[in-house]
Parts: C-alpha cells; sequence; structure tokens
C-alpha cells in the first residue's frame, strides 16, 4: 500500500483485456467521468459533528478563558470556530473519493493537502467491517482494507451497509482469483513461501493444498451465553473496577454527606461496629463490581459472535452490541495460535485465544475467542490450525536446572526487598519502618520469598516445548499461562542466547523469529542441546553448521 504525493491520477481507469473499464462492485453510487465515486451523502450529517467533537477541548479553553471579562468579544471566537468545524466536516466529505482500476484501488483525501492512496486489489488480504451506534442509526459502516505488508488500511468510512457486504465479496473474490503476478491463485491458499510444508512426505509445498472445507462455508464458532460465567475471572475488568473505586475514593471528601443527618447516624452506627465488618462490605462492594462491570463488558464486546471459515479458507469474524465489527483475515497470513489462560480461568477450566497472523490487528494478533470453556478454545484452535493436538499435547520440561534458574532469577525482587530494609542509607533521615515492630520487616521478607517461591514453581511447571507436523509449541507464564502455536513454515530464522549464568547450567533462550505477531516466540531457560534439536527438527537445514 502505497501514499503518492500530488498530482493525483487524473486519467481514465485502466481498461480490461477486451478494452472494457473493469466492472466495480455492483450497488456503488454512479461515478464520474474519470471513475471516481463519493461515499454516502448521509456522512454529511456525521462529518460536522466529528469536526465539532474535535474542536470542542480549544472551544471550552476559549469559554472557560475569557469569559471572566464584561466584554462578550469571546462568544464570537466560540461561534466562529464551531462554524469553521462544521464548513471543514462538509468540504471533507466533498474531497473524499474513491475509484477501482483493473488493478488497483484508489482513496484520494484531503481540503488542504491532498493525497492519494493506492493498495493493489491482487494483494488485497482483509477487508473489516465496522460500524458504530451512530453509523448504524443511518444504515452506513466503515470499510477498513489491509494489504497484509504491515497495520496501514485504507478506510471508506461512509458506504451503506450493502454496498460494505457487496464490495467485502467482490474485493476478497478479486484477491483469491488472481496471485501476485497475476496468475492463477487457489482460493484460500496457504503460505505461498516456497518453504516445503513439513507435513507433506513429497516435500509438497503447502501453497498447492487448500484448507479443509475451501469449497463451502463452515461456522467455527458461535457465542453462548452459559460463557458469562467466566467473564468475572478475566483480571482486566477488576483492574477497572479498582480504578473506579480509587477516583471516587479521591473525591470522596468533596462530597457533602456530611451535612445529612441520616448519613451521618449511619456512618455512626458503622464505625462503631468492628473493623472486619468494614473491611467485609468493602469486599462485597468490589466483588458486586467487579461481577457487573465484566458481565457487562463480555456482552457489549462479544454479542452475536461468530467464527466463520468462509469459501476459500478465509477466517471472518463479527461480534458486538453497541459497536459492531467484522474483522476478516485471509488464510495464507495465518501464522498459529495463541491460549491464554489467566489465573483465575485456569481454577473453571477457561481460556482466550488469539490468532496470529502477518501485517493485521494489533501487533500482529487478532482476537478470536473471549473467556471460554477450554475445551472449546482448544476444538475452535485445533479447526484453525487444521491439525489435531498442538493444544492440548503433553509438552517437553526443561529439567532441574531450569528449574534451579528460574528459582534464582524469581529471589533477586526478594533479595532486593531485604537490601533496602536492612541496609542503612545515609542520606535518609527516617525509616520508613521505624514506628513498626521490629518483625514487621522480617515478615514482608517472609511473604515476598514464599510467594516469589511459589511463581517460580509454577513458571517451571508451566514450562514447556513441543513440536507437531506442522507447527512448534512453547508454553510458559506463571500467572497467564501461555500456549503459542507457530507455523514451522513461518519461521524465518533462528537465535540462541545465552547469559553468563546460563552457559553455567547448560541453558539457552532460544527464539524462533517470524513475520507474525510480535514477530518473535521465546523458548527459555532450554537445555542447549534441546534447543539445538528442537530448531534443527523444526527446519530441517537451517541450523547444520551449528549443530557440527
Amino acid at each position: 500500500m502505497s501514499s503518492p504525493e500530488l498530482p493525483p491520477p487524473t486519467g481514465p481507469p485502466a481498461l480490461q483485456e477486451d478494452g472494457s473499464a473493469p466492472p466495480p462492485p455492483p450497488g456503488l453510487s454512479v461515478p464520474d467521468a474519470e471513475g471516481w465515486h463519493r461515499l454516502s451523502p448521509r456522512m454529511l450529517m456525521v462529518h460536522p459533528v466529528r469536526s465539532l467533537m474535535s474542536m470542542a477541548v480549544p472551544l471550552l479553553l476559549i469559554t472557560f478563558g475569557f469569559n471572566r471579562g464584561e466584554s462578550n468579544g469571546w462568544l464570537w471566537f466560540v461561534v466562529g470556530g464551531a462554524v469553521l468545524a462544521v464548513v471543514f466536516g462538509v468540504v471533507s466529505w466533498f474531497f473524499t473519493r474513491y475509484r477501482f482500476t483493473a488493478e488497483q484501488l484508489q482513496l484520494r483525501t484531503g481540503v488542504l493537502s491532498r493525497k492519494v492512496v493506492t493498495a493493489p486489489l491482487d494483494r488485497i488480504r482483509s477487508v473489516d467491517i465496522e460500524s458504530t451506534p451512530v453509523h448504524r442509526v443511518l444504515g452506513l459502516a466503515k470499510v477498513k482494507i489491509g494489504t497484509g505488508v504491515d497495520a496501514t488500511q485504507i478506510e471508506l468510512d461512509g458506504l451503506t451497509r450493502e454496498q460494505s457486504s457487496r464490495m467485502r465479496s467482490y474485493l476478497l473474490d478479486r484477491s483469491e482469483v488472481t496471485g501476485p503476478e497475476g496468475t492463477e491463485a487457489v482460493a484460500g491458499d496457504r503460505h505461498t513461501e516456497g518453504v516445503a510444508d513439513p507435513a507433506s512426505s513429497e516435500g509438497e509445498p503447502a501453497a498447492a493444498r487448500p484448507p479443509a472445507g475451501a469449497d463451502r462455508e463452515e461456522e467455527l464458532a458461535r457465542i453462548d451465553w452459559g460463557w458469562l460465567r467466566y467473564a468475572p475471572f478475566s483480571l482486566s475488568s477488576l483492574v477497572v473496577v479498582a480504578g473506579a473505586l480509587g477516583v471516587l475514593g479521591q473525591f470522596g471528601d468533596d462530597l457533602p454527606v456530611d451535612e445529612v443527618g441520616v448519613v451521618q447516624d449511619s456512618w455512626a452506627w458503622v464505625v462503631a461496629q468492628s473493623v472486619l465488618l468494614l473491611v467485609a462490605g468493602a469486599l462485597l462492594v468490589l466483588v458486586v463490581a467487579w461481577v457487573l462491570v465484566s458481565t457487562a463488558a463480555y456482552v457489549l464486546n462479544w454479542w452475536n459472535l461468530r467464527v466463520v471459515r468462509e469459501r476459500g479458507g478465509t477466517i471472518r469474524t463479527t461480534r458486538g452490541l453497541l459497536t459492531t465489527r467484522s474483522q476478516t483475515i485471509e488464510s495464507e497470513k495465518i501464522r498459529g495460535v495463541t491460549m491464554s489462560e489467566q489465573f483465575l480461568l485456569r481454577f473453571v477450566k477457561g481460556a482466550e485465544l488469539s490468532a496470529r497472523a502477518t501485517g493485521v490487528g494489533l501487533g500482529g494478533t487478532i482476537k478470536l475467542l473471549p473467556p471460554a470453556p477450554r475445551q472449546v478454545v482448544q476444538s475452535v484452535g485445533h479447526a484453525l490450525l487444521q491439525e489435531e493436538g498442538p493444544l492440548t499435547q503433553q509438552l517437553t520440561g526443561h529439567g532441574p536446572r531450569a528449574r534451579r534458574r528460574i528459582h534464582v532469577s524469581e529471589q533477586w525482587g526478594s533479595l532486593f526487598l531485604a537490601a533496602l530494609v536492612a541496609v542503612p542509607t545515609y542520606w535518609i533521615d527516617v525509616w520508613w519502618f521505624q514506628t513498626w515492630p521490629w518483625w514487621i520487616p522480617l515478615a514482608v521478607l517472609g511473604a515476598a520469598g514464599l510467594l516469589n517461591l511459589a511463581l517460580a514453581e509454577a513458571s517451571w511447571r508451566n514450562l514447556g516445548h513441543g513440536l507437531t507436523e506442522g507447527y512448534v509449541i512453547v508454553q510458559t507464564g506463571a500467572f497467564i499461562r501461555t500456549r503459542q502455536v507457530l507455523e514451522r513454515a513461518g519461521v524465518i530464522g533462528w537465535v540462541v542466547h545465552q547469559s553468563y549464568f546460563q552457559r553455567r547450567l547448560g541453558l539457552a533462550d532460544l527464539t524462533a523469529t517470524t513475520a507474525a505477531g510480535s514477530e518473535r516466540m521465546v523458548v527459555p531457560n532450554v537445555p542447549l542441546a534441546l534447543a539445538v534439536e528442537l530448531a534443527g527438527s523444526a527446519t530441517p537445514g537451517m541450523l547444520e553448521d551449528f549443530r557440527t
């Protein structure tokens, strides 16, 4: 995808082999003489509001900064700024156009600074559709088109629902039919790097084999409202609730509750009770708020979730209550999955699932399933990988030397705390624990040591790696256990790193470099012999010089 500077192309669209113009998706607006289309006129109701919102902060600053004087001159600034924002919003619609040529989708935007963004039709890998509440009221949608090269997307904000659906089908069908060199391509082909597929005994490239179900649509997952029981076990909701309670605590003193006699009497009764009652009440409020916030967030984000493998192997997810989203991942760009099990989710046998892909999503990952039963997550993950076992098989542990290394590393925090408490520093005049009993620092040290001991043991027990016919597997984490599955054909290199202490124990950190996700997958604290064996087996021939 490129963004050339002015001047934009002015000639007519490129012609097809028969001399006719390329047919755009049906149902679009009537193009002008050069083939340019406008977005829906309903966006004239949206752009001015957005411009006003973008100018809201400066206008408020002007209002509160100049309204102290007797003059009303500040009012003209506010009115003038609002009018300019509305005018700019309307004008921006007139200067936004798009068109199709025989080889490209072109978007022309800008009022003062004009630019043209282009995307080759045969390189389009994702077409995502998003509808906010305002879009849904007006019957509109925002279409985000990506080429898979990077996270940059072309946004057509202002198509009708019918137009967005037809454009999505048109673009994905077009990219499936024609390959990068203009040759015929198998719909839904996987991974055309020319790497031999490890699962093929004849060394046949993976791109020659279409995915299972390529000729029909297959539903991989649908929301089950029984999954709501897993919502409170997501720690992200607890962070939100704790933050809200902290804000209320900051402003609690400013509330006029001390002027209400009933509140005063109630508070006096509560204070007269035991401290245990106060703690129990606070915990009850926290738990209830946690459950309500997590459940509401779950419903808003995952309403009507569907994960579908479409004809040709493209994976599409749709979800959302207020803002609906439809995300598309081309099978060719999917390199693996990640199954995450937060600490509390493990107690109820729940997990989450994300896809690792190149050039899509945030950091190359797209979340496919919310907190759900672990068996469901594993089943959907295996269906996406088209191989059974990577998310369920027993992994190879890293042995007692890795255990010793992890325990020593985790206890550095305890040693730092011990030094902070035990070693006097001359620039501090008053010890922070000076008024505490002598045993309090020792109790804190003991608690920190036991906590780090438990975390180190859990981290070692969860640590492991594995290898299947088509994938490399790594599992790490203590508080959040994560199993990463990366396609062997997606590994483009290996890095073996040893620190001083790892060399003494014969351990190493093995890193697989890839173009998907965070562009790396680390196997920590693995015995050196196992690291070389894993890399050599996953990508035969890549580490032959190192092994000899």
